[in-house]
């Protein structure tokens, strides 16, 4: 053999070795071509109608075939603080303090939740507060209960968070020796009430706990960041503590929600037969950005409230669906595009607003950067304009939480300036001044205190206010414990109300 072809012959043979090599490395160290820096599929959704009997196998029969795609994380998290930040699925389970002094420097908190296998190469759908801020997330799975328990974790990383579907993806950097369960997609679309549901989850750390429940009510608001809610399912599935991000299944057994929050009373977190859950329809179109690192929205500027059923006629509408633009940020989006305070929203992008839950899932459906056409009812009459779509920035937005224009946060409300437009479709007095309330929280002393989305503060305490930032001042200067009289404009009169901070 020449030496030209005995050279041939080791390149050939030294790159096969090589190739082989590599896979033995790979197949050692679970880096195959299936690695999640893949593109992730959305998974596929059943939505076919649900039927048939139920009988007593029923609920055995899911606990067992859905279990195994349940794990059980456990977090770690460094705040440079003293104070203790208690939430749903991230319970304190230990404060260790380093250092001397009263000040400690650090505080390491460890907590504990649910998530769900959503892909074979190890990647988890949980709730984005389990995770956020983490410094270290531990994931355990399913031990069947014949066996020895297997108390190994496993390492994994924040892939992607989305706060206001409170969604996460995590994903597994070190990786079993056996094929992970995944989970299979309902239509939480076709949920209704009545409708049997399980959750399964890691309860005050119960690893793989069951419970059975019905779909209480569907469309519920929750507040999941300043003034934004999401439409949630209610179940009365008993949830607590460390269920948070575990799935709520159907008779299926097939994923139609995230478990999110709980209705709980006294100082302990419990279940009260009132949990919540994300529907699992709007996180899986999620999927995608999740992965990607960034979940972006669209936002246009404006503040909205709902039509009142006085004000259909005088709005020249033949119905309540639409949305009011009740405040316009100043330069932005709605105002570059020539909105008004006033306007009714009937359409957006073609299609028609039936709400103002309605135009914001609309909005931030849409990608940043696209003009669309918006048709508004102004002075009774149609008109179409054109808005460019911009990138909703949730963290600007919490900075900029707190501020006068979105003052009496504390007392869950937020306010803007009260324009002439507005005043006069309030039919308001000539020169009127005061604050529009634009949103009131559920629950909160604002709206215990009987304060509505519409109303015009025209007095805190006695003394007049001409505008939001006034109107601010003028609130936190009530103490705890203390009662706020305030004036106002609704339905074209004035209303006292008394309401007590707390």
């Amino acid at each position: 053999m020449s030496n030209r072809k005995t050279t041939l012959f080791y390149a050939v043979l030294i790159a096969v070795s090589s190739i082989a090599i590599g896979m033995v490395i790979s197949s050692r160290l679970d880096v195959s071509s299936n690695s999640w820096a893949q593109t992730l599929a959305v998974p596929p959704m059943n939505s076919a109608p649900l039927s048939g009997p139920i009988d007593a196998q029923t609920f055995r029969n899911i606990a067992q075939t859905q279990s195994p795609m349940v794990v059980n994380i456990r977090t770690e998290s460094r705040r440079k603080t003293q104070e203790l930040t208690d939430f749903f699925g991230g319970d304190d389970l230990l404060q260790r303090f380093f250092g001397q002094g009263d000040a400690p420097r650090e505080q390491v908190t460890e907590g504990a939740g649910t998530g769900f296998i959503i892909d074979r190469s190890g990647l988890i759908l949980t709730n984005n507060h389990v995770v956020e801020g983490a410094t270290k997330v531990e994931v355990a799975l399913f031990s069947d209960p014949g066996e020895l328990p297997d108390d190994t974790t496993y390492n994994a990383q924040v892939v992607g968070r989305d706060p206001l579907t409170d969604s996460a993806l995590i994903q597994l950097t070190e990786m079993p020796d056996h094929d992970l369960p995944v989970a299979r997609f309902g239509d939480s679309d076709l949920m209704m009430p009545g409708d049997w549901v399980m959750a399964i989850g890691n309860p005050f750390n119960l690893a793989h706990t069951v419970t059975v429940g019905v779909i209480s009510a569907r469309g519920r608001p929750m507040n999941v960041a300043a003034q934004r809610f999401q439409q949630v399912l209610q179940t009365d599935a008993a949830i607590n503590p460390g269920n948070s991000g575990g799935p709520l299944l159907n008779i299926r057994g097939e994923v139609i929600g995230i478990n999110t929050a709980i209705l709980s009373g006294g100082a302990a977190p419990s279940n009260l037969g009132i949990g919540f859950a994300m529907p699992i329809n709007m996180v899986r179109e999620l999927l995608p950005q999740l992965q990607s690192g960034k979940v972006t929205r669209g936002r246009i500027g404006v503040q909205i409230t709902a039509v009142r059923s006085e004000a259909v006629e005088a709005f020249g509408l033949p119905n309540r669906r639409g949305a009011v633009i009740s405040a316009i940020e100043s330069g932005g989006p709605g105002a570059k595009a020539g909105l008004e305070p006033g306007d009714v929203v009937i359409e957006f992008n073609e299609q028609p607003v039936t709400s103002t839950d309605d135009l914001v899932q609309r909005v931030v459906r849409t990608n940043p950067g696209t003009t669309v056409p918006i048709k508004v009812i102004r002075d009774r009459k149609a008109m179409t304009l054109n808005i460019t779509v911009d990138e909703l920035d949730l963290e600007g937005e919490d900075r900029s939480a707190g501020t006068s224009e979105d003052t009496a946060s504390s007392f869950g409300m937020a306010l803007q300036d009260l324009t002439d437009t507005v005043a006069r479709r309030l039919r308001m007095p000539t020169g009127s001044e005061g604050a529009v309330v634009t949103n009131v929280e559920p629950r909160s002393v604002a709206a215990r205190g009987g304060v509505q989305p519409g109303d015009v503060l025209l007095e805190v305490n006695r003394q007049p206010v001409a505008g939001a930032r006034e109107a601010g001042a003028a609130l936190q200067d009530v103490r705890e414990g203390q009662a706020a009289f305030l004036l106002v404009w609704r339905d074209g009169q004035e209303v006292f109300l008394t309401i007590t901070r707390q």
